[in-house]
């Protein structure tokens, strides 16, 4: 029954309005499943090591504690222990204990996985050193055989974590500088694997398209044991349960590695996210895993991104999950899991289609929601300016596992080697390791040079901070800003220059932008104070703050995809944290309650229709205009869909919350196209305050481009 189990956690993620469909096919499936599961029992026994542990702390390393009077819970962080520790996390070693028995008789092979844990994690079973990990945010695998008691009898398990500024120089520790406590913990899942050999260590499975085929490739552990085993496999949907493709091979040289074909193949996107499931069975072991068919590059010649050969702009927004875990409002959240399902599902709704997991990696569950409510990921290791004593060779090993954990990920489209840095070490251990990856997914190396021409770069063009710095003043005109396109800008080019002032000629995708943050109670960030001093004055009020910022993120999204200079937008930032007391945060996010997901009103109402499949910009700027004067507004309209746009695009000009006069014209805009439509258009014949409206309608929605301005004499 646990594939039925799985089969219903996987419906819970799919769109609701599917649900009557696969609600009646789970019950149909549940019933063939049933007849067969007492006749196919699963070889590989997971035992879930999640759920309360016991706690405590000690100095070192050397000191395992024996008494444990807290609780804590797995996965998690430690402060969410009970009673809780300090919050010092320096120099000390957390400590976790859990009790377990195996029921069933010995097995040729039981591996404990920790999924992801920090900062360096030491594993004792029954008294006795099992292994130890520095690696923070890749999982660590621990051979525990000959350390486990008989069935029946009870096992101690200990885990202990240390601290961020005790890791070894060539460790990776996710340094950040704008995290303070970098609190430890066991924050992803833990699993007992108990089965037998041939042991499957790792399947990859690599989509061709044109070909309607499937490349599967993995390794095994034999213990010896000939080649030419018979390894047996079917191929199903998950959302159906029906079998696809079924058959054997065999085992060669502890591998095997051959193409499956898909008869009328489904392919995976966000708008369609389908997923296939891949068993294999050894004769000793079986494995499941999950992928969607799905290809993504980028087109180098446009600065696109294709995904399943055609062009697809990404919109998105960007998710700092270790960030996230210093803010005083997390608690258990990321590991409700129901919370991040409504998460994923509240920016799906934004319009965004992708996203980045920035400077750090959610627990595995995280992506598996993603797979299912439909997101491409750009993967960002954990890397921002603190190297340390980090050289290449030490990336690939890191680099290695965290490609092996994500591969059959369809929603994991880019490899992030790191974030905002120069340096050649992150380039080097990118060609060490990218053929690892049968997908040749892109890779994005930061603000060093991209390692191939296929290869997308990010640039963060924060105008507002360069607004800041003109002379120290205001004095750089408003227009200024938005007349020259500054694409690309404040990335690789600037950093890490060609000769002769050329630049890359890689596609690009904005994945920061904007300089206004506000936290969630509305004040400025110790970034942003200046800004918006300068925007509103010395003594504006939250409500003002609010609606600025969001009014011009909303134009800043608006221009950079009406423009059509990159391949993606992704503002900056969808999830962080809000840190209003000393030491105060630099950035934030836009809600105003995180638990219950509610969004600043100003920013939802003016970002959804920003990032609209369709959308809108007015190429006006200015805060002035005479009045009763004729106007030229040309007004982009670009059409990311697949399908040609037709409507009628009015222009409303507003004063004191009354519609004053509208014109109207009726527009046609291509599918993937873009169009500029220029309205002739008189303004009012009064002075004051004024709102411009521009507005089509795409489905059920409206899409908006506003401006503000004031008319004078």
């Amino acid at each position: 029954m646990k594939i039925a189990f799985e089969l219903f956690k996987e419906i819970s993620f799919i769109k609701i309005n599917q649900m009557k469909t696969h609600i009646f096919l789970f019950l149909v499936t549940l019933l063939i499943i049933g007849s067969a599961c007492s006749h196919n029992e699963p070889k590989r026994k997971i035992l879930s090591m999640n759920g309360t542990w016991e706690f405590a702390e000690s100095k070192s390393f050397e000191e395992v504690p024996a008494d444990f009077k807290s609780s804590v819970p797995v996965p998690g962080l430690i402060d969410l222990a009970s009673p809780a520790p300090d919050t010092s996390y320096k120099d000390k070693v957390y400590w976790y204990r859990k009790t377990f028995k195996i029921e069933n008789g010995a097995s040729e092979v039981a591996i404990l996985k920790i999924f992801k844990s920090m900062y360096h994690t030491k594993v004792f079973l029954n008294k006795k050193p099992v292994g130890e990990s520095f690696y923070c945010f890749t999982p660590g695998t621990f051979d525990v055989k000959e350390f486990l008691n008989p069935a029946g009898v009870k096992n101690e398990l200990i885990i202990g974590v240390g601290c961020y500024n005790n890791l070894p120089d060539t460790i990776l520790n996710g340094h950040d500088l704008e995290r303070v406590n970098y609190i430890p913990g066991i924050y992803d899942n833990v699993e007992l694997q108990l089965t037998g050999y041939p042991y499957i260590t790792n399947i990859q499975t690599a989509p061709d398209l044109a070909e309607k085929k499937i490349r599967i490739s993995a390794i095994f552990k034999t213990n010896g044991k000939p080649d030419n085993i018979k390894i047996h496999y079917n191929l199903s949907e998950v959302s159906t349960g029906k079998i696809v493709s079924k058959g054997e091979t065999a085992i060669k040289d502890k591998t095997i590695d051959f193409e499956l074909s898909i008869p009328d193949c489904k392919l995976w996107s966000p708008e369609d996210p389908f997923m296939y499931e891949l068993y294999m069975n050894t004769g000793g072991d079986d494995k499941r895993i999950r992928f969607g068919v799905r290809s993504f590059h980028f087109d180098k010649d446009k600065g696109i991104a294709l995904l399943n050969g055609k062009p697809y702009y990404m919109r998105g927004t960007n998710v700092c999950i270790l960030r996230f875990f210093e803010d005083p409002q997390r608690g258990s959240l990321p590991w409700d899991y129901s919370w991040v399902i409504r998460l994923h599902t509240k920016f799906k709704a934004m319009h965004w289609n992708s996203m980045r997991y920035c400077i750090g990696f959610p627990p595995e569950r995280w992506y598996e929601i993603a797979d299912s409510v439909g997101f491409l990921i750009q993967d960002e290791f954990p890397l921002w300016w603190s190297l340390r004593n980090v050289k290449a060779n030490h990336l690939v090993r890191e680099y290695t596992e965290w490609m092996k954990e994500r591969w059959n990920h369809p929603c994991v489209v880019i490899w992030d080697a790191q974030n905002e840095t120069v340096t050649e070490e992150t380039g080097r251990a990118i060609q060490s390791v990218r053929n690892l990856d049968l997908s040749n997914r892109p890779w994005d190396n930061g603000w060093s040079p991209p390692q191939a021409e296929s290869d997308g770069m990010e640039t963060h063009p924060y105008l507002m901070d360069y607004l800041t710095r003109v002379d120290g003043t205001n004095k750089a005109p408003w227009t200024d800003l938005y007349t020259t396109i500054r694409i690309p800008m404040n990335g690789p080019s600037d950093r890490s220059p060609l000769p002769g002032g050329r630049q890359y000629p890689n596609p690009i995708i904005i994945n920061e932008y904007e300089w206004l943050w506000l936290n969630r109670d509305g004040s400025p960030t110790t970034l942003t104070e200046s800004v918006y001093n300068q925007l509103l004055g010395n003594n504006s009020t939250r409500d003002q703050r609010y609606e600025c910022y969001a009014r011009i993120l909303a134009m800043d999204t608006e221009y950079w995809r009406a423009h059509r200079k990159c391949a993606g937008v992704m503002y900056f930032t969808g999830l962080g944290y809000s840190r209003t007391t000393s030491p105060r945060g630099q950035t934030c996010d836009n809600f105003i309650d995180v638990r219950n997901l509610i969004f600043e009103p100003n920013f939802e109402r003016l970002m959804k229709p920003a990032f609209a499949p369709v959308g809108l910009m007015m190429d006006i700027w200015d805060a002035r205009y005479k009045k009763n004067t004729d106007l030229t507004i040309p007004v982009y309209v670009f059409n990311d869909t697949y399908s040609d746009f037709t409507d009628t695009l009015k222009l409303t000009i507003i004063r004191d919350n009354k519609p004053l006069k509208e014109i109207s014209q009726s527009i046609t805009v291509k599918s993937l196209g873009r169009e500029i439509f220029n309205i002739k258009f008189t303004m009012p014949d009064a002075t004051g305050k004024y709102k411009l409206i521009a507005m089509i309608r795409e489905g059920s929605e409206t899409v908006i481009s506003e401006r503000e301005f004031e008319l004078v004499h």
